[in-house]
């Protein structure tokens, strides 16, 4: 039996009934799991959980080559998804989609499914099904009350194993949309809970990536959808509100490599810009917030260089790149090779430094006047051409990266659902 209801986010306080339903309305359940039951051998059966950034809905099946155009009536015939464009999307290109999503295979995944537990009692209560004779709690299966499927303590542990990967879950949630929490302060504390607008957070996922930079050596990989935070240091709208540390912690670890005399390198991939129209106000601002969160982080690096006298030997992209990742078709549907000319005819519309399409941050000058251009585009070098014909001609389209993911000198890993912004941070 499947039973589904829709559970909305209840607002951090009460006493304003508009600011209940705004947030119900606007703020998202964000976690994307799936946990399964999968054979254990000897007739017995564990949890497996699946983790990432994957929604669980169209227009996110994908492949590496990131079509446009020629699987529109294969593959993606029934799947199409594309939000830049409004109205007719005739002839347009999809939105290649890419994305980070993981299997959890050993006792982590117990701790995957805790969390799923603790969400569902929380929701489930006064969410139930008229038709249902038992309140929604009670429909939550036991696996404790399950023979057949292993529990924590049945796994063993080969330290030889070289699959074998230490595995911890981490999470952004607070105490209103999950059941569990401590109500002592102290115990919250114990737990590395904090408080906040008079309720518990769970901030784990901040904690681990702030961590994670400070112990890296070599290098940091990050792709994310979103890139935004340490607006406390920005030049000005420093009372934002995206307080996270993580821009702010990657430009002093290259500060600290920099005075040094170590070499260290952050490579940062985004989309070109957030899903939707890229001239709307909300896209706008985001990437005005994010270009504001670039210009601080070389600000910083720019700044290490001067006081360690290097600055006549490296600029600040020796250190710190931001890329964005697009693909083009040519008329053929044959993918474009690398510094290919363009179709004949196709009019330019995508700002680029060089021939190889979409590779952005090789300078800081070239990061901040792309965006610029973007923010404050000159209507004179604005195609004339209909959007349909435009979008044939240049048959080109960025990559929406959507994943969540960090890597650090190839040691440490962090893949979930959580963007590098305030929503997912706090």
């Amino acid at each position: 039996m499947l039973s589904c209801s829709l559970c909305l986010a209840k607002a951090l306080c009460f006493s304003n009934a508009i600011n209940h339903q705004e947030v119900g309305t606007i703020y998202t359940h964000h976690q994307k799991t799936v946990i399964v039951d999968a054979d254990a051998g000897n007739n017995h059966r564990k949890i497996v959980a699946f983790v990432g950034g994957l929604d669980l809905c169209d227009g996110r099946y994908d492949n590496p080559d990131h079509a446009l155009f020629r699987t529109l009536q294969t593959y993606h015939k029934d799947d199409y998804h594309n939000p830049t464009y409004t109205g007719s999307t005739v002839g347009c290109p999809r939105e290649p989609w890419h994305d980070m999503h993981g299997k959890i295979d050993g006792p982590a995944a117990y701790d995957v499914l805790v969390n799923f537990e603790e969400r569902w009692l929380k929701a489930a209560k006064p969410h139930g099904l008229k038709k249902l004779k038992k309140p929604f709690d009670d429909a939550l299966l036991r696996i404790e009350r399950i023979p057949d499927i292993m529990g924590v303590s049945d796994f063993t542990e080969n330290e030889n194993d070289p699959e074998r990967w230490h595995v911890q879950i981490f999470r952004s949630i607070d105490s209103n949309s999950v059941k569990g929490f401590p109500k002592d302060p102290k115990d919250a504390t114990s737990k590395n809970l904090v408080c906040g607008k008079n309720v518990l957070i769970d901030m784990s996922i901040h904690t681990a990536y702030v961590k994670a930079i400070r112990a890296a050596q070599h290098f940091i990989y990050i792709e994310n959808q979103y890139f935004l935070g340490s607006s406390y240091n920005w030049s000005s709208y420093k009372n934002l509100g995206a307080d996270n540390l993580i821009p702010m912690e990657i430009a002093l670890k290259i500060a600290s490599k920099i005075k040094a005399n170590e070499r260290f390198a952050a490579y940062i991939v985004i989309p070109m810009w957030p899903e939707g129209v890229p001239t709307g106000s909300a896209t706008q601002r985001i990437l005005y917030w994010q270009n504001k969160t670039r210009s601080m982080m070389y600000e910083t690096v720019y700044r290490a260089l001067v006081e360690a006298g290097l600055d006549s030997t490296f600029v600040p992209e020796d250190f710190l790149n931001f890329y964005c990742l697009g693909n083009r078709e040519l008329d053929g549907y044959q993918p474009l090779a690398d510094g290919s000319p363009r179709a004949a005819n196709a009019p330019e519309v995508i700002y680029t430094k060089s021939q190889k399409p979409f590779l952005f941050g090789n300078s800081t000058s070239w990061a901040i006047s792309w965006y610029s251009k973007i923010l404050k585009p000159d209507p004179k070098a604005l195609p004339k051409l209909p959007r349909l014909a435009l979008s044939q001609k240049s048959r080109r389209f960025m990559i929406y990266v959507h994943s969540k993911g960090m890597i650090v000198d190839d040691e440490f890993v962090i893949v979930g659902s959580a963007n590098i912004n305030q929503r997912s941070m706090e």
